[in-house]
């Protein structure tokens, strides 16, 4: 298959990083700088911190580690308040706050969507000295729970900053530094001071990263084909909307792979569930949309692989960091089609290297497509069976919407044992 480099792009890669705020501080850290220094600025009235890294290199515990000091030294309720863009994260760092803070008896409440408002408000009703919380919610709380009453106002950056004192210091962490982050310092923020692990967009050294071109007719072939080829592996598989993250999954399973899927239409204890199931090693493909792209950390996962191209270049980087976290190696491979070469060359672009090919066999490869047929089409079928059965009770072991076993029995063959790649077939999925 042919370089999807060597397809001209009318527009040249625009760089997305823009001048800093003057009013902003640059630090220049030693290459031994890990950790936030907690007695810094404790005077000051208001600053903010904003730390840019690598991905899987320990932000959690850098920020965490500061708070629980001042907690140590001054015990207060409603001390401190984390927001997370996603639910799975908000949990991930509660876990982590509660793990370093157990021998200092630190309370955390998790104020996300998708849990009843009533028990989060007998939660922080005891005051929490942590409160780790989504935006959504957080509002919802604000303006209907004593205590976190709230005016209506026309941004969310403004509500939330009308309940928190003047008096703070605020640290914002990311692997990448984006236009709305930017936006956020200067509005929030007086005479904010900046410090840049790495100078430029990157991602880790222990990640092999590669691209396959394909037809985009073929994608679902070639992904049954790499997963086959790299037995044995843990995987997670990046998809553009979740409905592709669900049709892809029941396809996986009807192939007698053990697959589940993570996404924004899930209820919040499913999605739960299927995080847990792949972190306990009992799936071993997690299908996600970028819901589970930013900040989770799941030391097992062996590749990452982008089945549909992220649209925004930077979010790539969330994603290949879900692997070759805290020094451990991994592997991504990015499916790029002949729609997305322009999407392909802005990432390279964006991370200063040209990807090699993964190695593929076309032909082994067309030899799948017959049963994957198949499986598509009862995928589709199971698709179009949840969607009339959607507002149907459902048992609650069936947190992850694993709907495909009797189905799967109909794919010729059985359990999936196509392509004479390492590590030989899949089993069937229990």
């Amino acid at each position: 298959m042919a370089d999807p480099r060597e397809a001209s792009s009318d527009e040249e890669q625009k760089n997305t990083l823009t001048a800093e705020d003057s009013s902003m501080t640059e630090m220049e850290p030693s290459e031994d700088m890990t950790e936030m220094e907690p007695s810094e600025d404790t005077n000051t009235e208001e600053t903010l911190k904003t730390f840019r890294d690598l991905t899987g290199s320990g932000k959690t515990g850098a920020f965490a580690l500061p708070i629980l000091q001042s907690l140590l030294a001054s015990a207060q309720r409603l001390h401190t308040l984390v927001l997370t863009p996603t639910r799975e994260l908000a949990f991930q760092i509660a876990e982590q706050f509660d793990a370093l803070g157990s021998s200092i008896g630190v309370k955390t409440a998790v104020v996300v969507g998708g849990i009843d408002m009533m028990s989060q408000a007998l939660v922080l009703a005891k005051k929490p000295h942590v409160v780790i919380a989504t935006p959504g919610r957080l509002i919802d709380h604000l303006e209907n729970t004593k205590g976190f009453n709230l005016r209506a106002l026309k941004y969310l950056v403004d509500k939330v900053l009308r309940i928190i004192p003047r008096d703070r210091r605020t640290f914002l962490f990311s692997a990448t530094m984006t236009k709305k982050v930017q936006k956020l310092e200067r509005a929030a923020l007086r005479n904010p001071v900046k410090c840049a692990i790495s100078t430029k967009y990157a991602t880790v050294e222990k990640l092999q990263q590669y691209y396959i071109f394909i037809p985009s007719k073929y994608k679902d072939c070639y992904l049954v084909s790499i997963l086959n080829e790299l037995a044995g592996n843990s995987f997670m598989v990046f998809c553009g909307t979740c409905n592709n993250a669900q049709r892809v999954a029941l396809l996986l399973r009807n192939l007698g792979i053990t697959a589940i899927p993570l996404h924004g239409q899930m209820s919040q204890n499913k999605r739960l569930g299927a995080l847990n199931k792949f972190k306990s090693k009992s799936r071993s493909v997690l299908l996600a949309t970028d819901v589970a792209s930013r900040g989770l950390d799941i030391p097992h996962v062996d590749c990452v692989i982008n089945f549909d191209i992220p649209t925004h270049s930077k979010d790539y980087i969330h994603r290949v960091g879900r692997t070759a976290r805290a020094g451990r190696s991994g592997k991504s491979i990015t499916f790029v089609t002949q729609y997305d070469v322009e999407l392909f060359q802005r990432i390279e672009t964006l991370i200063g290297k040209k990807l090699p090919a993964f190695p593929t066999q076309e032909e082994e490869v067309m030899m799948l497509v017959e049963r994957v047929s198949e499986a598509q089409r009862f995928a589709r079928i199971e698709m179009k069976e949840s969607a009339e059965k959607r507002k149907r009770p459902r048992a609650p072991e069936d947190d992850d919407g694993e709907q495909s076993s009797g189905v799967r029995k109909k794919v010729k063959g059985g359990a999936f044992r196509g392509g004479r790649g390492r590590g030989g077939g899949f089993k069937r999925g229990r």
